[in-house]
């Protein structure tokens, strides 16, 4: 294994209309999750809560980072 950092090529070529884009899709992928939880809780399957409750909290990570891209008012650092 080698110690050596690699740095990895960004093109910067995304619009800010494909962000704000993503930054719908999350939300609305949060929504899905939110219920998929509320859905599987009712049948008791603790497994499927799991799942969606990982899901969801990595999608308000996404979404976070999104909002801070775009420089939304109120939004501090996603890394806190």
């Amino acid at each position: 294994m080698s110690d050596e950092v690699v740095t990895p090529f960004r093109s910067y070529s995304r619009t800010w209309e494909e962000i704000e884009a993503m930054l719908d899709n999350a939300e609305d992928r949060l929504i899905q999750w939110k219920n998929w939880y509320e859905q599987c809780r009712k049948k008791g399957d603790l497994d499927g809560m799991k799942e969606a409750a990982r899901n969801h909290k990595a999608l308000q990570g996404v979404v976070k980072t999104l909002k801070w891209t775009l420089g939304e008012e109120g939004v501090g650092t996603p890394l806190e």
